[in-house]
């Protein structure tokens, strides 16, 4: 019986001594227990989150049951205890035992041999290590920092009195003007404006911007364009940080980004924006973002971004119309103090139609040209000047519109304009149709007569002469010409 004791002790002692040198294996071995917990952690999520968030990390050691793995910024502690704590937890009690904990170490870039070590979930306690020196610079990542007065980086000649609304903007200038009275209080969060260049869509957001700061003087206005975005990102992931310039960012009361597209294809800095987008709106703070395109039509960005462009208001922003594009040259003529007759304005309007910076450009491209050469500004002038600047793309109009437009306008029947009538009113339609065939078609005479009644040649060229003859003599008829070429290029 004694016997049996005895050996059941050695027994024993000898497990005891095995477990010893088990621990002892696992204290020295934490590249084995990580890299075990990285093959777990990759099968549970997608590469393209492995690849960002998990292959960085290193594991430094394994100790009293403490694994110590280091991360290249707090951005990432941040990131890892919202979203995957509870998968590093159960895959690092799996792998190593139940009573593991897991600690943080941070390498702070420019800062040899300096690091700050933090416990999960202890978002409060940072703490450096005994042997190294004091770091000022920095910052508790989850401390609510206070920031100065901030330039909102706008630009002043845009605002609400120099932007004229008309169908082409109309739901987005009046989103606008309502977000304006009540940021981030309205249903228009956050508000994604697309549209072509030049279309007004950068005018918009920073009327809306400098009429925010306005009516609110204490609210934190920034304007920024999404590749000055990228660019402060990159400098904050290069100098170690993130941390400070996501804190910047989610201080911000009212958030203007231009050229949202930018970002596709940056999976970085849309995981940051991510963040930032997500504070600032579940925090009632307001945000405005323009594209060249539609949230659907986007490239390269994440599904999660996406779905949040769309929660608030999707407004397209047209072309301008020929009104609206009136309309702005007037201002601007108005507003350089010049001289400009109402047909160049009507002959510009025309023949741009794409850009607001296109009509702008021309109005101080004639006015330089004016003031060189010491010449009017006419429709020559303009001509000259928008051959050089934009590429005009004239509009095909045929022959039977043509007849249509002027029979129209003179309340004649196409029969009777067809027909060997010699009715004063019949005769001046056929007139005025054949002198605009040869303006604007490249048909012969002969062909312009067969079009018009089958005349012959000489009745052709004699109808282009009486007709040009009233423009130079008759204002009445020079009127009636000019609707009616109003109604062939509308």
């Amino acid at each position: 019986m004694v016997f049996f004791l005895e050996k059941n002790i050695r027994i024993l002692l000898r497990v005891e001594l095995l477990i010893h040198y088990i621990y002892m294996f696992q204290d020295h071995n934490h590249n084995d227990i990580w890299r075990r917990c990285l093959a777990i952690i990759k099968d549970n999520v997608t590469k393209e989150v492995f690849d960002t968030w998990f292959a960085p990390i290193v594991a430094l050691q394994f100790h009293n049951s403490e694994l110590m793995i280091q991360v290249p910024s707090y951005f990432f502690i941040e990131f890892l205890e919202e979203k995957y704590l509870g998968l590093l937890r159960s895959t690092i009690h799996r792998v190593s035992g139940p009573k593991t904990k897991l600690l943080y170490r941070v390498m702070v870039e420019n800062e040899k041999q300096t690091t700050l070590d933090c416990e999960e979930s202890t978002k409060s306690t940072i703490t450096t290590r005994e042997n190294k020196k004091a770091l000022p610079k920095i910052h508790d990542p989850f401390e609510q920092r206070v920031y100065r007065d901030l330039d909102p980086q706008l630009n002043p000649n845009y605002t609400f009195e120099n932007y004229f609304g008309g169908s082409s903007n109309k739901l987005a200038r009046a989103a606008g003007e309502a977000i304006a009275q009540n940021p981030g209080k309205t249903a228009f969060n956050p508000f994604f404006m697309y549209g072509n260049s030049g279309v007004g869509k950068t005018h918009l957001m920073n009327a809306v911007g400098t009429r925010i700061k306005e009516l609110y003087p204490d609210k934190r206005v920034l304007y920024v364009s999404t590749h000055l975005f990228q660019v402060q990102f990159t400098d904050a992931a290069r100098s170690n940080t993130i941390n400070d310039f996501i804190n910047f960012y989610q201080s911000i009361d009212v958030l203007l980004i231009d050229d949202i597209q930018e970002l596709g294809g940056k999976t970085a800095t849309q995981n940051t924006f991510f963040h930032i987008f997500n504070h600032l709106h579940q925090n009632g703070k307001q945000l405005i973002m323009t594209s060249d395109r539609p949230p659907v039509s986007l490239v390269g960005l994440e599904d999660r971004l996406l779905t949040r462009f769309k929660w608030g208001l999707t407004a397209e922003m047209e072309r301008p119309d020929y009104e609206l594009r009136k309309r702005i040259l007037v201002n601007k003529v108005r507003h350089d103090g010049l001289i400009i007759s109402e047909n160049v304005i009507d002959y510009i309007a025309r023949n741009i139609s794409n850009s607001v910076r296109d009509l702008e450009g021309v109005i101080v491209s004639l006015m330089a040209h004016s003031m060189v050469y010491n010449r009017e500004i006419d429709i020559d002038l303009a001509e000259r000047v928008l051959q050089k600047t934009v590429k005009i793309e004239k509009k095909q109009i045929s022959p039977e519109q043509i007849q249509e437009v002027v029979c129209a306008y003179y309340q004649v029947e196409p029969k009777a304009f067809l027909s060997n009538s010699r009715k004063r009113e019949v005769v001046q339609a056929r007139q005025v149709s054949m002198f605009l065939c040869k303006k604007y078609t490249d048909l012969s005479f002969n062909r312009i007569g067969e079009l018009n009644g089958k005349k012959n040649h000489a009745t052709v060229l004699h109808a282009c002469k009486t007709v040009k003859g009233y423009l130079e003599t008759d204002k009445q008829m020079k009127s009636e010409i000019d609707e009616i070429e109003n109604m062939l290029k509308g």
